[in-house]
């Protein structure tokens, strides 16, 4: 377009819409929304979706209204999550698990959890963990698993349902979208071909490349040296809080990491969709949307994944410890599991991201340019400072912030929508915190769209296009990974296979006892043996550790029980089970709820009807033209006599 070809034009710095200041409005529309919808007062109150469409253009009227219809639904599955997170408080007492771990009497010796510098310790030290661990692992969640995969379904049916009517109200049911080419404005900016890897790899790139493993090492080097020196401290207070105080500091590390490499991976996804030269612009934002997904999600989601499904996997065994095999130690969880280690670096890091990255950024950085353009205008001189208050409209809304797009305000939430349904099966408070984000978020976004934003100029769209099979997917996952979650990752299953296989008594009595191995404390390897093997204050000949093997005294030692794979039988029959029977309920919910709400298919029909019967009308209309100039035909003509 002609607007397109100016900006390619050095002289053009930008080009925007028109806007209004702060004070001294002249828009009924721009009061309205800054009094009623840009205000923190009015949270509960509905957003003024059409007045947002009129003055900022479907396409941004779209967002907020799905940005509120997810706030809306986030409301039943907040108060769903906390009823959860209480069964596990008022059960923690009645939990026996809990119980046998923090009863003193069962003097039960455990071996270390890392070579050398760890030592023996009593199972009674992992007492406020186990308690801790029940608020979130209990039979209720389970079925708050099921409750959010149908709660994930309702809100894609919900919002096709609201898409309609917008749709219908807009005037966008035949709205099909001009895909612009770019092959023009791209061969406009074409450079000579470059042959070498400098040329194609620039040395910036390969900088953000370098420093990213640089921080992913630093972080894994942190928690190895800092657990291997707090555990030889010679104070018991800190060697008895050496796992919570490397777990909480290692999150908050990696949170700061993953802020960091957020930035960093944008800038990747952009480079790499430019590299492409896809032929449109829509192409283009659809590749850039996809590739800064899959990059983010990796980097928000990666540490989450390790804690659920790789670590501690690999159990402190005899083949730990070098009976069989001569290897290193490898990161372990607590005895109640890596449950509570993954609802810690769940917790911190959708927090972290929510408050630092998604609120104090969107704050802070306008703030701070705002002040730097400030400076800039104290330090201009007199003759310009009186220029500057008499500016044009137009020439004041240049210093505002440009519009760029709303990738960045869908993006946080398609991973905030990760985090409410991915692993809602080891921190149900989850969407409690995306909830109180989101009220906030929409004020946040309101006032920085009204008051701190240049005005973007309008444009249409009939859907939130590549974000919502983006959604689909990460529902349809999320089914997968709460199922993997609840089988391999909590108790779940072990109690349930106790309990019903080999409890004496079909109670749960026991079952600490059940799940710890022996260990001869004479096999250990001279690489692997303690420092402190007195640290108790007595010689240890046997130690547990968790997981089903053979006793050392048995006719196999060490190897893997009858047990294990019972218990792996019923975790992959879980697996089996919750992953079909849950996708078959949400298809179930996809099917019965109609993507086109009755009273809209009514509309359309009518209207429908009165244009057939308008163009019936107007061809009978012209087909009884000729016939009323047939009949004038007919007529006789009336005879001019001569004189």
């Amino acid at each position: 377009s002609a607007v397109q070809l100016l900006n390619l034009n050095p002289m053009y710095l930008a080009k925007y819409a028109h806007t209004y200041k702060k004070f001294g409005f002249d828009s009924q529309w721009l009061i309205v929304l800054y009094r009623e919808w840009a205000s923190y007062s009015n949270f509960y109150k509905y957003q003024p979706i059409s007045l947002i469409r009129k003055y900022f253009g479907e396409k941004i009227g779209l967002y907020f209204a799905w940005l509120g219809l997810y706030t809306q639904m986030l409301i039943f599955a907040a108060i769903v999550g906390v009823l959860v997170f209480l069964y596990g408080c008022i059960t923690v007492d009645d939990d026996i698990p809990s119980m046998e771990i923090c009863d003193k009497r069962n003097n039960i010796t455990m071996c270390p959890l890392c070579d050398k510098s760890c030592s023996y310790w009593k199972l009674t030290m992992a007492c406020g963990t186990a308690r801790a661990s029940h608020l979130f692992d209990s039979t209720a969640t389970v079925l708050f698993s099921i409750f959010m995969a149908l709660w994930a379904a309702m809100f894609m049916e919900s919002w096709k349902r609201r898409q309609m009517r917008l749709n219908y109200m807009w005037d966008l049911t035949n709205f099909e979208e001009e895909e612009v080419s770019n092959e023009y404005f791209a061969a406009l900016h074409a450079k000579a071909a470059k042959l070498t890897w400098r040329d194609r790899m620039p040395a910036y790139m390969t900088f953000i490349f370098l420093m990213t493993f640089a921080i992913l090492f630093g972080v894994i080097i942190y928690r190895v040296t800092t657990q291997a020196s707090l555990q030889m401290s010679s104070m018991p207070s800190i060697r008895a809080n050496v796992r919570l105080t490397v777990k909480s500091t290692a999150v908050i590390i990696n949170v700061v990491v993953i802020l960091i490499l957020d930035e960093v991976y944008s800038k990747i996804a952009r480079w790499l969709t430019i590299l492409e030269v896809p032929k449109t612009d829509k192409s283009f934002e659809q590749r850039l949307i996809l590739k800064t997904f899959i990059l983010k999600f990796l980097n928000a989601f990666s540490p989450i994944f390790y804690i659920a499904f790789i670590r501690g996997k690999t159990a402190n065994t005899a083949s730990s410890y070098g009976v069989l095999f001569k290897q290193s130690f490898s990161p372990q969880c607590a005895h109640t599991g890596c449950l509570m280690e993954l609802c810690i670096q769940l917790s911190i890091t959708m927090l972290g991201k929510q408050l630092i990255q998604n609120n104090l950024f969107e704050i802070g950085i306008p703030k701070l340019k705002k002040l730097i353009r400030r400076i800039k205008t104290k330090r201009a001189p007199v003759q310009e400072e009186q220029d500057d208050k008499d500016l044009k409209r137009y020439e004041a809304d240049f210093f505002l912030e440009p519009f760029v797009s709303l990738n960045p305000e869908y993006m946080e939430m398609i991973i905030q929508f990760g985090f409410v349904t991915l692993f809602v099966a080891s921190f149900p408070l989850a969407p409690l915190f995306a909830l109180l984000n989101n009220v906030i978020e929409i004020r946040l976004d309101a006032k920085k769209f009204v008051a701190e934003l240049r005005r973007p100029v309008a444009a249409r769209a009939k859907d939130i296009g590549i974000w919502y099979n983006l959604l689909r997917g990460i529902s349809k996952a999320a089914i997968i990974v709460n199922a993997f979650v609840i089988a391999f990752t909590s108790d779940f299953i072990p109690r349930l296979v106790y309990q019903y296989g080999y409890s004496p008594d079909g109670t749960m009595h026991g079952f600490i006892n059940h799940t710890l191995s022996y260990f001869n404390v004479s096999h250990f390897q001279a690489e692997t043996h303690p420092l402190q093997p007195l640290h108790l204050g007595y010689k240890v000949e046997v130690c547990r550790y968790k997981d089903y093997r053979m006793a050392p005294w048995s006719f196999n030692p060490y190897d893997i029980s009858k047990v294990y794979w019972a218990i792996l039988a019923g975790r992959l029959a879980f697996v089996i089970i919750f992953q079909n029977v849950v996708m078959l309920l949400s298809d179930f919910v996809d099917w019965v709820i109609p993507d086109i709400p009755k009273e809209i298919i009514t509309r359309i029909y009518e209207e429908k009807m009165q244009m057939v019967e308008f163009f019936m009308r107007e061809e009978h209309s012209l087909y009884s033209m000729p016939m009323l100039d047939n009949q004038d035909e007919n007529r006789p003509t009336p005879q001019l006599r001569r004189s």
